[in-house]
């Protein structure tokens, strides 16, 4: 959680951040040999390999899910649907990206039709006012912990929430939240900056 803390307080390049974070943690789940193996087993409808596959990426896209929807049981839900269209579509999968990396961007598409089907998040809507630059946050690490953290993201609304998550925890760079949110880039700009914001004011609120 320390990765939020620091992002808000620097500019960082995707390549760096996902040198910290993102690719480091998704390669420890592909990295071992057997999984080529397991997905070409799972396009023959082998339920031990599904299992297995299951097995190795529930926890982490579970994660994923729970912090999208901000919520437990929906977040199950999500993930269970996800990896049956990904079984499904497998088949599509052409290794270009890790195959976490393409099974969370299911997990993420499915956790965010849910957001708009259940609790109708219109605000993944197009911004009127749409910022130049985005301001500079300086954070006291020293009074922010984890916890603390954890309850500011949760006190933001549905789509700083999301926005937040994809950038910050997910790794996903504008273009790809352009992808995601069906936003333009200027538009996925502004949120991510007054999610950014928000974000901060929470945590002033929470440890003031």
């Amino acid at each position: 959680m320390t990765k939020i803390i620091f992002f808000l307080k620097h500019s960082v390049t995707k390549k760096e951040y996902l040198y910290l974070y993102n690719d480091k943690f998704q390669n420890r789940l592909d990295k071992n040999d057997d999984i080529t193996m397991l997905l070409e087993a799972c396009k023959r409808r082998d339920q031990k390999a599904q299992i297995a596959v299951y097995q190795r990426y529930a926890k982490a896209m579970y994660q994923v899910a729970v912090r999208i929807t901000g919520n437990c049981d929906d977040a199950e839900d999500v993930m269970q649907e996800a990896f049956i269209k990904a079984f499904d579509k497998l088949h599509s999968y052409k290794a270009k990206a890790s195959f976490g990396a393409w099974l969370k961007r299911i997990v993420v598409n499915e956790a965010l039709s849910w957001l708009r089907q259940r609790k109708n998040m219109t605000c993944i809507d197009r911004i009127d006012t749409v910022i130049e630059s985005e301001p500079d946050i300086d954070i006291d690490e020293n009074k922010v912990k984890i916890e603390l953290v954890l309850d500011a993201i949760n006190r933001l609304r549905d789509n700083y929430r999301v926005a937040v998550n994809l950038y910050f925890l997910e790794g996903y760079d504008y273009e790809e939240m352009m992808q995601i949110l069906n936003l333009s880039y200027a538009n996925v700009r502004t949120l991510v900056s007054r999610a950014k914001q928000k974000l901060k004011e929470n945590l002033e609120n929470i440890t003031d």
